[in-house]
């Protein structure tokens, strides 16, 4: 059904807008110059503490001596203790000297403070004498996302670069797991659990549709009752909530409760299975490969664990990319795929509005040009959106229109653009090179 979109009127609004939006850009431009400078100034602060230590001969004691000393001489100045100010120094040491074509890149406007900190954190894997070759690399591909886009993309990309395989840290890391428990206040505690990613991604994907069916049990419940007031009343827990509250009962009860903790019978909670979206390279599921894959664009996971999702699953596709444009073209399976939906994850892999990375299998597919309004449901015309983008396209004035190529080029209310590309695929094939006369061509 065609819903009429809510727009502003006036041109008197519009002005206005785009007045706060040109502010607030220069003083995104102002920030980052003084963001930059306290950097350096920390940075150079840092320096004169181990030029102090080496001018008197001193050993490593002495140097920390007056690094505490200079940052507690910040403090006073930032109102911060010297612990937080000597951290802030080393941090800044990193940066300025790490990696300064990623400083330049930031203060030109080329990247913002998010990319610079997306990177360093990555490079962290990696030794610093490989810092510049991954730092060169790194902005490149930060100029054309989000920080919350790129990031899990430069973690794959730091772990492929490593000297080391992928597989041998991701063991020694996995070696390390464990679960701890911190006391909180007003009677409350964390437990934190270090868990392979893939299995920490699959315990929170779990609990979110419990949470969610318990959420919507609750609320058609209400919706159907004579005394609505009075079913809400009686649970009024958020998603939130209601995650934890399950996570509790099944470790303490081993089963999930429909509804509340007295009810240990699992229902249809019990027969919610966890699900994870994983894009694995063919050469690393044959095992001719051995670097990370790509855990839905998150963040890498080690391809042993890849492989054995792969083997255990039902349903898997292969991927088949445009040589020249690496977007993706088609899927198959080995059971009859459900066409179009399959493919649209492929290609999106995640939300498809600037900026947002909520994964595909969390999204919905909107036609781009309505269906009410005559969109059809084609390829060309369909691209995954999270409901909070998706309602922001129905009711607001945002517009939107699909490019060949899965492109999506986006314009807001005051008429600027902002183009959003497919996503790059985790697999690419090249040509294949013609045949040598006289032999068999391959198949």
């Amino acid at each position: 059904m065609s819903r009429t979109r809510e727009t502003p009127d006036g041109e008197a609004y519009l002005a206005t807008l785009a007045g706060l939006v040109g502010d607030v850009g220069e003083v995104a431009r102002e920030m980052a110059r003084v963001q930059i400078r306290e950097l350096r100034v920390l940075a150079a602060a840092g320096r004169l503490a181990e030029e102090q230590a080496v001018s008197k001969n001193a050993k490593v004691k002495l140097h920390d001596m007056a690094l505490r000393s200079i940052a507690a001489e910040f403090g006073g100045v930032l109102r911060a203790t010297d612990r937080t100010v000597q951290r802030r120094m080393g941090e800044a040491r990193t940066i300025i000297e790490g990696f300064p074509a990623a400083v330049t890149a930031w203060e030109s406007g080329r990247i913002v403070r998010g990319h610079v900190t997306a990177i360093v954190d990555a490079a962290a894997v990696l030794p610093a004498e490989m810092w510049a070759e991954f730092e060169a690399v790194a902005i490149e591909r930060c100029e054309e996302e989000t920080p919350n886009r790129v990031r899990g993309e430069l973690e794959t990309l730091a772990h492929r670069m490593h000297p080391r395989s992928f597989t041998e840290r991701h063991e020694e890391a996995a070696a390390s797991r464990c679960v701890r428990l911190v006391p909180g206040r007003d009677g409350m505690s964390d437990l934190i659990a270090t868990l392979p990613t893939v299995i920490a991604e699959g315990i929170h994907d779990r609990l979110t549709q419990q949470a969610r069916a318990i959420v919507d049990t609750r609320d058609e419940r209400a919706a159907g009752s004579g005394d609505a007031a009075g079913v809400v009343a009686s649970d009024i827990r958020t998603t939130d909530q209601v995650r934890a509250d399950v996570f509790a009962d099944l470790l303490l009860a081993g089963t999930p409760a429909l509804h509340d903790t007295r009810n240990t019978s699992a229902g249809p909670l019990g027969a919610i299975r966890a699900r994870v979206q994983v894009l694995v390279p063919a050469a690393t599921l044959t095992g001719s490969d051995d670097g990370p894959c790509d855990l839905s664009g998150r963040s890498p996971i080690d391809p042993a664990t890849a492989r054995t999702l792969a083997g255990d699953s039902h349903v898997w596709e292969r991927l088949f990319h445009d040589p020249t444009t690496g977007v993706t073209v088609s899927t198959d399976s080995y059971r009859v795929p459900s066409g179009m939906r399959r493919f649209l994850q492929a290609r999106d892999q995640h939300c498809r509005f600037p900026g947002c990375r909520v994964a595909a299998i969390r999204c919905e597919v909107d036609h781009t040009h309505d269906h009410a309004l005559g969109g059809a449901t084609e390829l060309s015309n369909l691209a995954h959106l999270c409901q909070r983008h998706h309602s922001m396209k129905q009711f607001t004035a945002w517009r939107v229109r699909q490019l060949p190529g899965g492109v999506l080029e986006w314009t807001s209310p005051l008429g600027r653009t902002y183009r959003e590309d497919a996503p790059t695929p985790a697999v690419a094939f090249t040509p294949a090179a013609p045949p040598v006369a006289g032999e068999p061509a391959p198949f």
